[in-house]
């Protein structure tokens, strides 16, 4: 068996066991990066003497017996917004082109505690803020199934990465759908945890109250792996929570019978690709034979998620990105006359446009007059939906749907529309405005061979139903 068609568990048994070691799995990642990468553009930065270096130092750990953990050994991708230790962090933009933190976010912490070795940094959209991984600084990623098209975004790096065997998993971060959008683009496994259950340190803000950092893996059991060792409580996260059930890996159960799972009417209507509602419903089909209740219902509010969402993290985004103005660190001009010259072409030069019409909009939203009318109103409809969500779960243990309209489309097509772009999201951002876990799984193909993700949801800290389901369908789906 080749090494890059291990599984991140199953390579992580093979270096326990004596079978491989974690340098060859690096060298052999190398290698395929080396191959692919001209094509695809997955990562920003690559440290090849370091991570070589990190990965014989695990291998001599596993030795001793000092590393035993599931995935000891394994190389992984990191999305460019989340802090590595001495390791170049840019966000894709201008604007942190040479920024090298000095500390690693909890997250990574807890992979490399456990022996995961750290390949580099995956590329993304330009401070996460885009659905296609075009408006980074440093090239747009293509999709490994089809280098036409777009991977999806904005953790369309680490998606990329998966696909395409140039790492074994990979962290992203999702705001509005970030995890699962490239997840379904590029046929992978993506998770999206409760929003708390995995620290937010060191992951650079875009929308504080809707990012969450999740992995993207080659399938469910790696995906219940790496959430089991990144959820932790963090007292340096004002917003961690503090849970029990951490043991993910104990739901990979072929199993769901007597589930109840809702599909919402509102998803399966106008702008839905037909080839992909097929694939949805038959993927909904493979779970009522495993003995799941499935059964239509109304989810009301979903028209007013997008407008709602975009208001809420375009206004997080203005206040976030408020610290990049030249003076502490990140990128500075070097003509200007007088302080707030400084200011004006440092954020011209290193922000995207992208970038910009968001801190426009949310500096428009959040401004005297219009805070009332547009913030306040959206802060309203987001309880609202959260309560819309508190009653189908009332009822349902899972809701099912698709992940995006339709499958990863080409290369300039959103760019040239952004409204289209931000309408593509309908499905997944209302997980974010409710706090709530979602995964996308792969459920076939359409007809150009791009891949179709289905979109399970559970309630809050119900991240065990929705493993146990999205297993419960890959160990049954066909082909």
């Amino acid at each position: 068996m080749d090494i890059l068609e291990y599984s991140a568990v199953e390579l992580s048994a093979a270096i326990r066991e004596g079978r491989i070691t974690a340098t060859d799995a690096m060298e052999a990642v190398l290698a395929r990066i080396d191959a692919r990468e001209k094509d695809i553009n997955a990562y920003v930065t690559i440290d090849r003497e370091q991570a070589m270096r990190a990965a014989a130092e695990a291998q001599a750990k596993i030795e001793k017996g000092e590393l035993t953990g599931l995935l000891a050994g394994v190389p992984v991708a990191v999305k460019d917004n989340i802090c590595t230790q001495d390791l170049l962090t840019t966000c894709a933009s201008k604007m942190l082109a040479h920024f090298v933190p000095t500390f690693s976010a909890e997250a990574v912490v807890s992979l490399e505690k456990a022996g995961a070795v750290i390949i580099g940094k995956t590329n993304m959209d330009e401070f996460a803020m885009g659905s296609t991984t075009e408006t980074s600084a440093y090239g747009e990623t293509r999709n490994p199934w089809n280098t036409a098209h777009v991977p999806g975004g904005s953790s369309g790096g680490s998606a990329a990465a998966v696909a395409a065997g140039e790492c074994f998993f990979a962290l992203g971060s999702d705001t509005g759908g970030s995890i699962r959008q490239p997840a379904s683009f590029c046929g992978v496994v993506g998770l999206k945890p409760t929003y708390g259950t995995v620290s937010r340190y060191g992951l650079i803000a875009y929308g504080s109250s809707l990012d969450q950092i999740g992995p993207l893996t080659k399938n469910v059991a790696d995906c219940a792996a790496v959430l089991e060792l990144i959820a932790s409580h963090d007292s340096k996260d004002s917003t961690s929570v503090r849970r029990e059930d951490t043991d993910f890996t104990s739901a990979l159960v072929d199993d769901v019978s007597g589930m109840k799972i809702g599909i919402p009417r509102d998803y399966l209507g106008e702008g839905l690709d037909a080839e992909v509602k097929e694939a949805v419903l038959a993927a909904a089909k493979v779970l009522e034979k495993k003995g799941a209740v499935v059964e239509m219902f109304d989810l009301s509010l979903v028209e007013y998620a997008i407008p709602a969402y975009y208001t809420i993290a375009s206004a997080e985004a203005s206040s976030n990105l408020e610290r990049f103005d030249g003076v502490k660190y990140g990128h500075r001009t070097d003509a200007c006359e007088g302080l707030h010259n400084m200011y004006k072409k440092t954020r011209s030069e290193g922000f995207g446009a992208e970038v910009k019409r968001r801190i426009m909009l949310g500096s428009f939203v959040l401004s005297s007059g219009y805070y009332d009318a547009y913030y306040l109103k959206a802060l309203k409809v987001k309880a609202m939906i959260r309560k819309a969500f508190d009653d189908a779960f009332a009822k349902y243990d899972l809701i099912l749907g698709p992940v995006a309209p339709t499958t990863a489309p080409k290369l300039g097509e959103s760019l040239s529309d952004p409204l289209k772009m931000y309408l593509g999201d309908i499905y997944t951002i209302s997980v974010n405005l409710a706090g709530l876990p979602g995964i996308s799984v792969p459920c076939g193909t359409d007809s150009g061979g791009l891949p179709i993700g289905l979109q399970l949801i559970a309630d809050s800290f119900q991240e065990k139903k929705l493993i146990q389901a999205a297993y419960t369908y890959e160990q049954n789906r066909e082909g």
